[in-house]
């Protein structure tokens, strides 16, 4: 089974044993919220969906997003991705982790990541 590892300073702190997840999170400013769901493709992740709860400055939904139940969704054209680097701020709120079900902000899977640094998130099975 895949799992996604979560680092910080090269060191994993938390595994989530899922083969999907949904990465949210709260603008900052706009206090909007945001989604993205991520598959494991083979030794990368795939983000396959973006919602976004609103729009203001800087967030304007994609051409070719949908508004569907108050949420504009989308499909951002990016490559898998090696891994996910997630910034940290004492300013702006956790970010959440969703898998299987379950929801849960990454302080509490390790304790607040800003004091510590930039979470980094990967397929745990990718080679070495």
């Amino acid at each position: 089974m895949n799992t996604v590892c979560i680092a910080i300073a090269g060191a994993i702190q938390a595994v989530i044993p899922a083969t999907s997840f949904t990465l949210a999170w709260t603008h900052s400013i706009e206090k909007v919220r945001w989604e993205e769901t991520y598959q494991i493709t083979g030794d990368r992740l795939q983000l396959t969906e973006a919602r976004i709860k609103g729009s203001g400055a800087g967030m304007e939904p994609p051409p070719g997003a949908v508004l569907a139940d108050g949420w504009w969704h989308y499909r951002p054209a990016i490559p898998p991705l090696e891994s996910l680097r997630l910034a940290n701020s004492d300013y702006a709120d956790d970010y959440t982790v969703c898998w299987g079900g379950v929801c849960k902000p990454l302080a509490a899977l390790f304790g607040k990541p800003a004091a510590q640094g930039d979470a980094t998130l990967f397929p745990c099975d990718r080679p070495s």
